[in-house]
């Protein structure tokens, strides 16, 4: 099957880079500019594995507006709020018979998604596969090879011929899929262990190996889960994993699948950008209010993850002394 990846960073690099390598043609577009101009000039992007072994593979990339190819599958991997723009600004190449594949983080990208999509052509997964993005055209796939795995549903939760072959071409390239047929469960679980390990560890700036060893990193991250629990069987939500499972799927793959890697939320934090959290802790602690519940430590994080932003960006200089204005 042809592939269009929409969004061209860390994730969705690593997703077309791997389907390419297995024998399919993948195409790339971003609404980055600078992404597009760099790929294109130096003729593909530049892959290592765990900081070794950089090497230039070429990819086809372009802006939407100038993308007319027609693929079979669309893999979306945007920002929660760079989402809007980038389906509004490839419509154009959007048809009826298209199936959409998107991992992204957080909640809120499927009702975007069914504005153009309809149901039954939408798969929603959850990606625990650890990628950095260290520049434009310039990508670093964290863990060994075949490392990392997803979960993928149908949004209808009926699987169809072309999902299994989807999930074929998806195994072939190393991404490992499991499908489920429970769709707000499966996506669920990827926010729950978002929660924890992306705020945690941008807050202190950590790697999730250094994050794993803390003696106190199991009772933090079983506080967040059981209160992300707790929200989502108020809201009749039943997830993937028991409260045991998902901290248990924290500890494998910050111990043994990515303990090398910076969540995404810390890359932006670092590189002066809006954090994904109001999809992920904050979007826990909404849906808990909906219910007469509230996850007060997602709601704490979340604004202390607000205020990281905010103190990357504070320009010390506008403060006016405290005794101005005084006699």
């Amino acid at each position: 099957m042809k592939y269009t990846v929409l969004g061209a960073g860390a994730m969705g690099l690593r997703y077309g880079v791997l389907l390419q390598a297995a024998g399919y043609q993948v195409d790339f577009v971003d609404t980055w500019d600078q992404q597009v101009q760099t790929i294109q000039q130096q003729g593909g992007v530049y892959v290592a594995r765990d900081g070794q072994n950089r090497h230039l593979v070429p990819i086809r990339i372009s802006t939407p507006e100038n993308y007319h190819g027609q693929p079979d599958v669309l893999i979306i991997f945007t920002k929660q709020m760079g989402l809007a723009e980038i389906l509004s600004r490839s419509a154009h190449f959007f048809n009826d018979q298209q199936y959409v594949v998107t991992a992204m983080n957080g909640m809120g990208h499927i009702e975007k998604i069914n504005q153009y999509f309809k149901p039954e052509k939408v798969l929603g997964g959850t990606a625990l596969i650890g990628t950095v993005l260290k520049q434009a055209g310039d990508v670093d796939f964290i863990g060994a090879a075949n490392a990392g795995s997803m979960n993928i549903a149908n949004q209808t939760e009926q699987p169809d011929e072309m999902t299994h072959q989807i999930v074929a071409e998806f195994t072939k390239a190393h991404l490992n899929p499991t499908l489920t047929t429970n769709f707000l469960g499966t996506l669920l679980a990827k926010v729950i262990f978002n929660s924890v390990i992306n705020t945690l560890c941008t807050m202190f700036q950590i790697q999730m190996g250094e994050f794993i060893q803390s003696p106190v990193a199991q009772k933090l991250g079983r506080q967040l889960i059981d209160e992300a629990f707790d929200v989502c069987e108020r809201a009749g939500i039943t997830l993937l994993n028991t409260r045991e499972e998902e901290w248990q799927t924290i500890e494998y793959v910050s111990r043994e699948t990515n303990p090398l890697h910076f969540p995404s939320m810390y890359q932006d934090i670092t590189k002066h950008r809006p954090t994904e959290v109001d999809y992920i802790n904050g979007y826990l602690y909404d849906l808990g209010v909906q219910y007469h519940y509230e996850a007060k430590t997602h709601d704490f994080l979340r604004n202390l993850v607000h205020l990281a932003e905010f103190a990357g960006t504070f320009d010390i200089t506008s403060l006016k002394p405290l005794t101005e204005g005084k006699h």
